[in-house]
């Protein structure tokens, strides 16, 4: 299997037809067709429904556009790792994490590092901490930035000198807008909107479920969010109370939702963190020594 066969694969399923692919990769339908076929038969599998106007993915299909994808990820990776190796300091630094106001200290440290190497660029991905873990262990990020509490055993890792405080957004003329903070009881007999992440380590290791103790069970959690952008449009339109972290959602006085803090207060910790064993290209190399610099005696 081919790398240029690969990208022709990619390029018909974002295209949605063969010609209109074959035209943006400069190639003949009939070369384009070929390399195809001989690919689902290399594969034993249909990776189209071919119709008169368009083409459609199997199942099959979908799952090689998806690793296709990772593997076209990595090596583009791969080849930019390799061009930075020169005596001017250049490259891509690949970094992950969730919405958290301590990426303001993230990057400090890049523009730092780019007013000495101005040739560093820096990639950002937004995610929880699945998909963070999943591409650092896949090596598609060089770091990720992991909100605690959070399986680190795999990682090598440095405690960012920030802490994210928790609490609850809402519209302004909600019931619970008039209170500086909110208690676990406030929260009994109203909607909640919570992130998938806190939801899933409620049988585990997690801050919400010693936060609420006994009361989590009696929780009415209508809606689960990734990001907290799409909560607060969520919360905007009447759907409920987002449960979230400070900062991380606009709540400005030119839009009609507000921040209330948890009481007691809860707050998580944050890590950037690495594989073990991670050999980095030479512009990751420098980020973290610019992140040990900065953040090890914090």
């Amino acid at each position: 299997m081919e790398f240029r066969v690969l990208r022709y694969f990619l390029t018909v399923a974002r295209e949605g037809s063969f010609t209109r692919a074959a035209d943006f990769l400069h190639v003949t339908q009939p070369t384009l067709s070929r390399q195809l076929k001989d690919l689902e038969q290399e594969l034993g599998k249909k990776l189209f429904i071919r119709s008169s106007h368009s083409i459609i993915l199997t199942d099959e299909g979908m799952l090689l556009r998806k690793r296709a994808e990772e593997i076209i990820e990595m090596v583009d990776k791969l080849e930019a790792e390799f061009h930075s190796m020169e005596e001017t300091i250049s490259g891509d630094i690949f970094i992950g994490g969730g919405e958290t106001d301590a990426m303001k200290l993230i990057a400090r440290v890049v523009k730092d590092l780019q007013l000495c190497y101005p040739n560093i660029r820096c990639h950002l991905y937004s995610g929880n901490e699945e998909d963070v873990t999943e591409r650092l262990d896949k090596g598609l990020l060089d770091f990720g930035i992991l909100i605690q509490p959070a399986d680190l055993s795999k990682y090598n890792y440095i405690k960012i000198p920030a802490k994210d405080v928790w609490g609850v957004v809402m519209r302004k003329d909600s019931p619970l807008a008039f209170k500086d903070r909110i208690h676990a009881v406030d929260l009994l007999n109203v909607p909640l909107i919570c992130s998938r992440q806190a939801i899933k380590q409620t049988f585990s290791k997690n801050e919400f479920a010693d936060w609420f103790g006994e009361d989590f069970d009696k929780l009415n959690i209508v809606t689960t969010y990734n990001l907290a952008y799409n909560a607060a449009i969520m919360v905007e339109e009447g759907i409920g109370y987002a449960i979230t972290l400070d900062k991380i959602v606009n709540t400005s006085n030119d839009r009609n939702l507000c921040f209330r803090p948890l009481e007691p207060r809860l707050e998580s910790g944050l890590n950037i963190v690495w594989k073990k064993h991670q050999i980095f290209s030479a512009s990751a190399e420098m980020f973290l020594k610019e992140i040990q610099a900065n953040f090890s005696n914090s």
